[in-house]
């Protein structure tokens, strides 16, 4: 799985995880539908994004949905995945744009890629991705001759490229790749007005996409002596991440030209979730409910009087130095103090206390399994891929477990910033 929109499906919430695993499963079943099962291993994060932008301008139409069977990456469970021209054209493009992948490898001499004969099957492969998604976009009225093009002229563009050379001559190609599929979507959609600001956001999106991956290679690439555009024109960090915040504002005044009928999770992925891409990328992070003693890059403990709920009081506290009760400071319903409630039944500690004001008990914990039964749960986890791709019980202890794969970036803010003022992008979405 690559790309640069990786959401933590912590993060999306409920209605934005189903119908974000939609898109992903359509985009796989779409490219073993057309073009074989070795086809999906180029099934990838960004490539969805063409389905979402589909589907959010078209709205929900007959067909659009499909129960697909069971699959390891969905915990041996069935699932509604997106069905139609938006999925088939993000197949397309993700072949197209993988195809560019494995030659840019192949010229780089990565790793096996280096001995002659592997390079030579590669390069087979990477032809006839090529003309299989050549085919699946003359089908949708989609001429995939442009990405193959924008490709063809990257290697040009990277051989003439040195110190002083604009970095965003060197993203261009990319630019123009991704423009192309974004602005196709309006054509799909029926919404052929949508067209040019779905290219400009596209355009961003593949500036994005190319300086992200520069930033994340940079200090490999160094090491191994491969090219790398930032590298290469002498571009800076900060450059480069001024560059991206750009990128990210053009992306979201692009969107709100265009006309969509549920713009949810195309906002969300291409305003929030690429935000958190950036983030991730240089290292930073954006959420605002970081605790007062977190120390984070570039972040401190919160000054005073600058959110701080202290901020104007004597001591740092509103009750200045005597406390919220008086000289003493205890609290008389603490536990031992004169107001505590009665340890009794309904009490702290007596039957029927469920850590609230008697309260539910918590419910009761699974019992564990034996050696030989949790022996027989980790096999079978193992085979169908759950302990990797889903979450999941502990195979002896019975306690959920979260997927070995899966890298949530969530910030520790309650509820995965649900309702937070994280992100100002003036919107009502209620991200």
């Amino acid at each position: 799985m690559f790309g640069i929109v990786r959401p933590c499906t912590h993060r999306l919430g409920e209605r934005f995880k189903t119908e974000w695993m939609a898109h992903l499963c359509g985009l796989c079943l779409a490219l073993r539908g057309d073009h074989g099962q070795f086809a999906r291993v180029v099934t990838n994060y960004d490539g969805l994004l063409v389905s979402v932008l589909t589907e959010a301008q078209s709205g929900p139409l007959p067909g659009a949905r499909r129960t697909a069977g069971p699959c390891p990456l969905r915990g041996m469970r069935s699932a509604p995945v997106a069905n139609g021209e938006g999925a088939r054209l993000a197949a397309a493009v993700s072949l197209v744009l993988a195809s560019a992948k494995v030659r840019d490898h192949v010229a780089d001499r990565d790793g096996l890629l280096a001995r002659a004969p592997i390079a030579a099957a590669a390069r087979r492969v990477a032809r006839g991705w090529d003309r299989a998604g050549a085919r699946t976009g003359a089908s949708l009225g989609f001429d995939t001759a442009v990405l193959v093009d924008a490709v063809d002229r990257q290697g040009g563009i990277e051989s003439l490229a040195g110190p002083g050379t604009p970095v965003l001559a060197v993203t261009e190609p990319t630019e123009t790749a991704t423009a192309a599929a974004f602005a196709h979507t309006a054509v799909l959609a029926g919404r052929p007005g949508n067209a040019a600001p779905l290219a400009e956001a596209g355009r961003y999106f593949g500036r994005l996409a190319h300086l992200l991956d520069a930033v994340e290679d940079r200090a490999a690439d160094a090491a191994s002596g491969a090219w790398n555009p930032l590298t290469a024109t002498g571009t800076s960090l900060a450059e480069a991440r001024r560059l991206c915040d750009d990128a990210l504002r053009g992306i979201a005044l692009a969107l709100r030209e265009a006309e969509f009928a549920d713009a949810g999770l195309a906002h969300r992925l291409l305003v929030h979730e690429l935000r958190t891409s950036v983030d991730r990328a240089f290292g930073t992070g954006s959420c605002g409910h970081v605790g007062a003693n977190a120390a984070g890059p570039g972040y401190g403990p919160t000054p005073q009087g600058h959110g701080s709920p202290q901020a104007g009081y004597p001591q740092g506290a509103p009750y200045g130095a005597y406390g919220a009760y008086g000289v003493g400071g205890s609290n008389p319903y603490a536990p031992s103090g004169p107001g505590a409630p009665p340890a009794g039944p309904g009490g702290p500690g007596g039957p029927g206390w469920g850590g609230g004001f008697g309260g539910p008990p918590p419910p009761p914990q699974k019992p564990r399994r034996g050696l030989l039964a949790g022996c027989a749960v980790a096999l079978g986890l193992f085979c169908t891929c759950q302990l990797c791709c889903t979450d999941h019980e502990g195979p002896w202890s019975r306690e959920k477990r979260d997927a070995w794969c899966d890298d949530c970036d969530c910030c520790d803010c309650g509820d995965c910033c649900d309702g937070c003022d994280c992100c100002d992008c003036g919107c009502d979405c209620g991200c």
